[in-house]
């Protein structure tokens, strides 16, 4: 390495002097955020966080298309374009340009926290309302990000640990609905399909706990793998699906239009600051689970603002809204795998499956059993996260209160069908489709209400009653 120093003789007299020093090496670390890895370490491990959200990713777009009527060609964009735009929003977290991007190891992908808000606003203007909300939601999102230092102190551990322990309980009905074969299975909760799920779980498992090495920080690939084998053999898997897909498809501008609806943007707005706040919560999750501390006020920063950014970049090209993957957090959490190297070969395989319908085809025939019984541990391992992160701060009666009442109401809320069904439509838009709205919103309400006491204060006031 090289390095040039400028020294100050005397006034206006200068002389440059060379310095030669030993070339800085490389981090080959797979534990290291900057490490770069061979190919043949990074891209099992890279196949593996792919899995993880493929499916997760085209499915909202699928959903969406067929609420708002598509055809064919139309749907297979979307999808399509969905896949590419997960690429790019986790590119910019990868690798930040300015003060766009966190710089954590985290994948982006199509959230179905926005299907509730996505699927109204679709059947009700179409999809280019869709788009129009969208834009001014990315707008939302940029603006949360650029304050979210003086907001940082509404989200001590006991807040954060709440959220992320709440996003882990309300994954579960999707890897069970998964493992079950999938909501719109025709043989949804057949035995064959839980036959197949628990294959691929007793394999992650065994990989796991009982086996060393790159086969163990693999054990959810290699599960998946198992899990898809097995299906391949008791014919479980089509595969028409590649055969009728193209090979090179092109995302364009401004494909399905945009319009602005002012119901429409309001109920995104909402959704996008929401999802801003559960960000914090993965955020939290990848540099504990992964890292072994708190976020920064850089990352999280840059990562809700990139995310503005790659939402807005979205909507004129045929992408849903993005968010970081809840999942592939669970597996940086579970691995200690943390090298952003890994997830960007990821993203890369992410951007071809946009190119190429084939490629996308080819991993969505992979069985949402097999998922499901993947997914599963690593929606438990999100969990136990938001614990670790929950019990840094003491679990006094006041604390224990919060965490409490807030996941309480999340989760009570949302499992109850028709309980917000007298309120206008978009209070149960926004509300009654995700557990982690009610609970951020209380827990922080909570935590900024009840007054601050110690157990040794509890003890005190306890000991001053018996006096």
């Amino acid at each position: 390495m090289y390095k040039l120093n400028l020294i100050n003789l005397h006034e206006g007299e200068y002389i440059i002097m060379l310095e030669v020093g030993k070339k800085v090496k490389k981090s080959t670390s797979i534990f290291d955020v900057d490490g770069v890895p061979s190919l043949k370490k990074a891209i099992p491990l890279s196949v593996q966080h792919l899995l993880a959200m493929i499916v997760g990713n085209v499915t909202p777009a699928i959903i969406v298309a067929g609420i708002t009527g598509m055809d064919l060609s139309d749907k297979t964009l979307l999808v399509q374009c969905s896949l590419f735009m997960a690429g790019i929003a986790t590119l910019m977290q990868l690798y930040p340009i300015w003060k766009l991007g966190s710089g954590l190891p985290v994948v982006m992908g199509i959230s179905f926290a926005y299907v509730p808000t996505l699927t109204a606003i679709g059947s009700a203007y179409g999809i280019e309302a869709i788009f129009g909300a969208q834009l001014i939601g990315g707008i939302a999102a940029i603006l949360v990000g650029a304050f979210i230092k003086p907001l940082r102190k509404l989200f001590p551990p006991l807040v954060a640990g709440t959220v992320v322990f709440t996003i882990g309980l309300s994954l579960y009905p999707t890897a069970i609905k998964y493992m079950a074969g999938g909501a719109a299975a025709s043989d949804f909760g057949a035995p064959i399909n839980w036959a197949i799920a628990l294959v691929t779980l007793v394999v992650v498992l065994f990989c796991n706990h009982f086996t060393k090495g790159y086969v163990k920080l693999a054990s959810i690939l290699v599960g998946i793998i198992a899990g898809y084998v097995f299906s391949i053999a008791i014919g479980k898997v089509s595969f028409d699906a590649i055969s009728s897909a193209g090979w090179i498809q092109v995302p364009t501008p401004l494909h399905y239009g945009m319009k602005f609806i002012p119901s429409a943007i309001i109920s995104m707005v909402i959704i996008y600051i929401v999802n801003s706040v559960q960000a914090v919560g993965d955020y939290s999750a990848t540099t504990e689970g992964g890292l072994g501390r708190e976020p920064r006020d850089t990352e999280l920063s840059g990562g809700i603002m990139a995310n503005g950014v790659s939402s807005i970049i979205g909507s004129f090209f045929g992408g849903l809204p993005t968010a970081t993957y809840s999942q592939n957090v669970g597996i940086v959490a579970m691995t200690k795998v943390v090298s952003k190297y890994i997830i960007m070969i990821a993203a890369v395989f992410m951007l071809i499956a946009g190119f190429i319908p084939k490629f996308g085809a080819l991993i969505t025939t992979i069985p949402q059993s097999v998922l499901g019984g993947a997914t599963i541990i690593v929606f438990a391992m999100i969990t136990m996260t938001g614990i670790k992160v929950i019990i840094k701060d003491e679990l006094s009666s006041r604390n224990t209160s919060i965490v409490g009442l807030s996941v309480a109401l999340g989760m009570g809320v949302t499992q109850v069908p028709g309980a917000l069904d007298a309120f206008p439509s978009w209070v149960n838009m926004v509300f009654g489709s995700s557990p982690v709205v009610i609970t951020t919103i209380t827990v922080i309400l909570l935590n900024l209400i009840l007054p601050k006491k110690t157990i040794k204060d509890e003890d005190n006031e306890r000991s001053k009653i018996e006096k």
